[in-house]
């Protein structure tokens, strides 16, 4: 049989062009099990996170979490960000600064508190034979729990047409702010398993970072609108140097040791002003709802292999996702609630801010090699991660049902922001005629 099956793989799979198979199979399953989940009146990302565990190797093992596969997600979780920041007005989110900075303040020192005091109480990484105490093993456990991966949580809002709401903005702001602490908290605990790493220097960058991101902002802003002026007929070539703009954002926030979906972020609010956002925006969510964003929600599912865990890990695991659920909630719905945000505004937050999504794994990852997490807790942080990212879009439908802030269906929306751009691109053809 399994030579049979060895053979009929031979006759059909062609190696060289097997990604074309990925592919196809990948937007295939999320589509439909996107639309599944909808009937079910679900968001139709549960669906396609769903389609990645079921092909991967936790399930059918029919693909798995390659190199090209990464990749592709990882421009389309840039994409996501990048479209995330031209939807978002900047002067809603200046508002919500400091509420932002409280809000992530407490959801990665609740977090951290709660993971330190569960791999404590259970006595994690005891037998594991790492350089390094079981103090910063303990410690470590908590800086995972910090993270929080707001590209889920962004789709989310896309879908249900909440992501320019008050609780909206305080998400997306918390979020960067978050990234922004756990980078220093990972860093911390790092320097003190590793003395090349330095917590001053890492500050220095992130500040840096910022001073380069708003000077490259106000360069783009001058040679940008010079160049409108003197072309006002074609908008795709627009596109394609708005596109190269948040690329190079996303790099240079690498560079500075800041996540590149940060970098892709500002450079959407960089550009969210502009007259051509209605325009560019609506390229880019083409490119990204037919092949990025697919691609990227099945690549979670797939990083999620085959789970070997005895009775204690398996514990840890349930416990690990409900400490990680609950202290999200408690810590970002108090920072919420001191801010002065509603009841219903404060768990909208709460629950936008659970998933931990692949920036949990990336510090998972990086603590494994540097003997921060013996090699047993991996599979219970990949339940974690692979479960809260699963249940945000379930909450986040349920919080935000029937909100007051509602004046509008998602189809009525979808099909007003269709009608919109429709009318600016007449409405530029119209003035390339007149100018002809």
């Amino acid at each position: 049989m399994g030579n049979l099956l060895e053979n009929l793989r031979s006759l059909f799979i062609i190696e060289e062009y097997q990604y074309l198979l990925v592919i196809a199979v990948i937007l295939l399953s999320t589509k439909v099990l996107g639309l599944v989940t909808k009937k079910i009146h679900l968001p139709q990302v549960v669906g396609a996170l769903c389609a990645g565990v079921i092909l991967g190797p936790a399930v059918l093992d029919v693909v798995g979490d390659s190199e090209f596969i990464s990749k592709i997600s990882e421009l389309g979780v840039i994409i996501l960000m990048f479209t995330a920041g031209l939807e978002t007005d900047i002067q809603d989110l200046k508002k919500t600064g400091k509420a932002s900075f409280i809000i992530a303040l407490l959801g990665v020192i609740v977090p951290l508190l709660g993971g330190f005091g569960l791999a404590a109480a259970m006595e994690i990484g005891k037998d594991a034979n790492l350089s390094c105490s079981q103090f910063l093993q303990h410690i470590f456990i908590g800086v995972i729990l910090t993270a929080t991966s707001v590209s889920i949580t962004v789709e989310t809002l896309k879908e249900l047409e909440k992501l320019s709401t008050k609780a909206g903005n305080a998400i997306l702001g918390a979020a960067i702010i978050d990234d922004i602490l756990g980078i220093i908290a990972l860093t911390l605990i790092t320097s003190l398993a590793d003395t090349s790493v330095h917590l001053v220097t890492v500050l220095l960058k992130i500040v840096a970072f910022f001073v380069v991101a708003v000077g490259a902002t106000i360069l783009y802003h001058i040679v940008f609108t010079k160049w409108r002026k003197r072309d006002k007929r074609d908008l795709r070539r627009h596109a394609v140097i708005t596109f190269v703009f948040c690329l190079l954002m996303a790099y240079t926030a690498e560079i500075f040791g800041v996540a590149d979906i940060t970098g892709a972020f500002v450079a959407g609010l960089a550009i969210s002003r502009h007259q051509d956002v209605k325009y560019v925006s609506n390229k880019f969510e083409t490119i990204s709802y037919m092949l990025l964003s697919p691609i990227f929600f099945a690549s979670i599912g797939l990083s999620m292999g085959e789970i070997h865990m005895d009775g204690k890990m398996l514990l840890f695991a349930v416990l690990l996702l409900a400490v990680a659920i609950i202290t999200k909630i408690i810590g970002c719905g108090l920072g919420a609630k001191i801010c002065g945000y509603t009841n219903k505004e404060s768990t909208q937050i709460a629950m936008g801010m659970i998933s931990r999504g692949e920036v949990a794994l990336i510090v998972a990852a990086k603590g494994q090699k540097l003997g921060l997490m013996a090699d047993e807790v991996f599979a219970p942080v990949i339940i974690m991660v692979v479960a809260t990212t699963i249940v945000t879009p379930v909450f986040l439908k349920l919080v935000f049902k029937d909100s007051v802030e509602e004046t509008e269906t998602v189809s009525e929306g979808i099909v007003k922001r269709r009608k919109e751009f429709y009318e600016y691109e007449q409405e530029m053809q119209d003035l390339s005629k007149k100018q002809h």
